[in-house]
């Protein structure tokens, strides 16, 4: 008799019924090709993080074209200096592919169909690599903090999606003429999965987004802001909303805050508070900022 197919429906499910075994002390019956399989993945990982890769953001691309206009005009059309980042965000970068491979190896654990991995998508001159077809529907994989997990968890993604996380999958879907596919995240701190599919109508017209898009950056002016700035306490002061503290372009975009003085920071508890407009000076130590 011929199994049926399984869907994306009970993805989250089947695995964890794959799993389920080891929770009762039983071995789990796994083929030694597959280890090898598993192993020739993170082996391959591993060398792709080892190798340096371009940084920056000089060129549209499926995994950025949704992101806010502003932020993507001052990425292709703003002279900085080349972005040299931490150890420890490298590290996080590394253990961020090595557990999207073990996701899909539970993927293929649970009997699930995973084809398309990394393959090169082009939508209006626009190139992408999708992580992978599961079950015939485009998915991208996620493993996220406990709080970017809630988003995906409660379906609120589309409320809240500075990275353009869902354009970037309709760019994909369109490429492969699917609509049904969606995002399986894995929580780093619990462990747990998810699989979100986003609303139709929460997807954008990817077409003319990026027909739209190609117009924004190559204007010689940048677009409005991405966020309005948000008050701080009831002194009249004003900072950046929390879509633009983490931006790289800050500095330069809001240079003329503060009378044209530029963004102002102030050392908190939480962390460094970026000032548009003080009325009343923080009672805080403040950061003094290399322009």
């Amino acid at each position: 008799m011929k199994k049926n197919k399984k869907t994306l429906d009970t993805l989250v499910q089947d695995i964890y019924a794959a799993i389920q075994p080891l929770t009762q002390n039983v071995q789990l019956d796994i083929k030694d090709s597959d280890f090898d399989k598993f192993g020739v993945a993170m082996a391959d990982a591993l060398k792709h993080w080892a190798t340096p890769q371009p940084r920056g953001s000089s060129s549209l691309r499926m995994s950025n074209i949704g992101k806010p206009s502003r932020q993507l005009w001052f990425d292709l059309n703003a002279e900085q200096k080349p972005q040299q980042l931490d150890p420890s965000t490298m590290i996080k970068f590394l253990y961020g592919h090595l557990l999207e491979e073990l996701v899909l190896f539970f993927v293929k654990l649970a009997g699930h169909e995973v084809t398309g991995e990394q393959k090169t998508i082009e939508v209006e001159g626009i190139q992408g690599h999708m992580d992978c077809i599961i079950d015939g529907e485009v998915v991208d994989i996620k493993t996220t903090s406990g709080f970017a997990f809630k988003k995906f968890k409660e379906g609120t993604l589309s409320n809240d999606d500075p990275f353009g996380y869902i354009a970037q999958l309709s760019g994909y879907e369109h490429s492969e003429g699917t609509n049904n596919g969606g995002f399986l995240a894995l929580n780093k701190e619990t462990g747990e999965l998810t699989l979100f599919r986003p609303d139709e109508f929460d997807k954008p017209n990817i077409v003319n987004s990026i027909k739209n898009i190609k117009k924004t950056v190559a204007k010689k002016t940048p677009p409005i802001f991405c966020y309005p700035t948000v008050p701080e306490g009831k002194a009249g002061n004003f900072k950046l909303a929390k879509g633009c503290t983490y931006c790289r372009h800050k500095f330069e975009c809001h240079k003329d805050s503060n009378n044209g003085k530029g963004l102002r920071a102030f050392k908190y508890a939480k962390g460094a508070t970026y000032f548009t407009d003080i009325k009343s000076l923080p009672k805080v130590e403040e950061i003094q900022i290399e322009r």
